[in-house]
């Protein structure tokens, strides 16, 4: 197997941003150092200096395969995470048909050993029938138990008191939840409607999946979390008000878990204006305030892992009224540079942002080896340069969508080489997955 030398990298882990070189053998890293260069290897990689991470973790990514593969798969959309420095994705459940057995789970990763150049780890899914298949998940199966604790597709909406305590109380792996009030939005929706009829404003969607759907939903899955003991992780905070829920402080002494996402922490209600569908996602993003909490959430470990909850629609689907457009965008071939635009405004800094994509998603999920630029672990790993501005043009998206809501914006940090398990996987040309990289990632005990 290839071995490879990056040399004259500033590399940043584990609270350090030092000068080193790094050596890799068998698509491990086998050595880290100030002087390597002495090392005989099969391709020298010289970093002049730039930035080398640890591989991002997206812990909550939607591929859409099977059943919705005319607007993305995992294929395509694994090129486009490594192309954005993201080297493992944990997908969810909520596909046609749902990931609701063991048997729909281990057919996602058989197709993703075929084709992702990223690692991969996949939710088994929780619905009102399902409840035999979460009990018996062995550990290490999936990633964790995905609870739509809000409106979803299918009959993955799950708001039976009672089904709702057994998975918090016998679920044997993470329980990560969506939080949002179905009642109660369906409430804001009927009264836009006798206001604007089928013509309401896309401005209305923070009102409509308002700060108290998503606090109703969140309070009640930490009560649940804190009754039974639960590992729990909420996905997408959106409010300033759910924050209170969480504790600031390191991971490790956590059961309660908390995650932002990506456009949560660039986008707030004022992009509306411009952006209009093409921004909605549920949960929705929200006021100005909001975001600035969100930021500062992060910064003082209130706010445990960044994420990008990816999820792609065609242009032709997002050009339609309110009701019509679906909730989504697609996220991952930008989301480290849209976070290094909050390192430069001086919202995080460098170690932060490592501390929330790679290493907390591994520390989070109990992913073995991975996460960490540490000798004996993987070669997940991207070279960034912070001083490399550009503006994100249409013809560059690799997502199979074609689009994303950061076009015409400049980005000043762009990534220049990902590897995944000591290969090169971008850039190519093109990313192609003639020879898949990817590894099926291993998860430890988190209940």
């Amino acid at each position: 197997m290839t071995t490879r030398l990056i040399t004259n990298a500033r590399i940043v882990n584990e609270d350090r941003v030092f000068e080193g070189d790094l050596f890799i053998r068998a698509g491990r890293i086998e050595a880290i150092g100030a002087d390597l260069q002495a090392r005989a290897a099969d391709v020298v990689l010289d970093a002049q200096g730039q930035l080398l991470l640890p591989g991002m973790i997206d812990d909550q990514v939607h591929f859409r395969e099977p059943g919705l593969t005319h607007k993305a798969e995992i294929a395509t959309e694994s090129c486009a995470a490594v192309a954005g420095g993201i080297t493992s994705f944990l997908e969810m459940p909520n596909t046609h048909p749902p990931t609701l057995s063991l048997e729909q789970l281990e057919a996602k990763y058989q197709r993703a050993a075929q084709v992702s150049p990223a690692n991969f780890g996949f939710y088994l899914g929780a619905s009102h029938d399902n409840l035999e298949a979460i009990r018996t998940l062995p550990v290490g199966a999936a990633c964790g138990v995905k609870v739509f604790m809000g409106a979803s597709t299918g009959n993955m909406l799950v708001d039976d008191p009672q089904v709702l305590a057994t998975i918090f109380a016998e679920a044997p792996v993470l329980v990560a939840t969506h939080c949002e009030d179905t009642p109660l939005i369906q409430a804001n929706e009927q009264a836009y409607r006798e206001r604007y009829g089928e013509a309401v404003p896309m401005e209305a969607h923070p009102l409509i999946r308002s700060e108290e759907a998503c606090w109703r939903s969140s309070s009640l899955a930490v009560e649940l979390a804190r009754q039974h003991d639960t590992r729990l992780h909420v996905l997408h905070l959106t409010t300033a008000r759910e924050l209170a829920l969480f504790e600031p402080g390191a991971l490790r002494d956590k059961r309660i878990t908390a995650e932002a996402c990506v456009h949560h922490l660039y986008f707030d209600a004022r992009d509306y204006a411009t952006q209009g569908s093409l921004i909605k996602c549920n949960p929705a993003i929200k006021q100005p305030q909001d975001r600035a909490a969100l930021l500062k959430a992060v910064a003082e470990n209130r706010i445990d892992v960044i994420a990008t909850d990816h999820a792609p629609h065609l242009l032709s689907e997002k050009d339609a009224s309110y009701f019509s457009a679906p909730a989504g965008l697609p996220l991952v071939q930008y989301a480290l540079p849209s976070l290094f635009e909050a390192v430069r405004t001086g919202h995080l800094s460098l170690e932060t942002l490592v501390q929330k994509t790679s290493h907390a998603p591994a520390d989070c999920f109990q992913i073995a080896e991975r996460g960490y630029i540490r000798e004996g672990y993987w070669a997940d790993l991207v070279l960034i340069d912070p001083e490399r501005p550009y503006r994100v043009e249409r013809s560059a998206v690799l997502s199979r969508c074609g689009w994303s809501p950061f076009e015409g914006r400049e980005f000043h940090a762009q990534v220049m080489a990902t590897l995944v398990n000591g290969h090169l996987v971008w850039p190519p040309e093109r990313c192609t997955t003639a020879a898949p990289c990817g590894q099926r990632l291993s998860f430890g005990a988190t209940r």
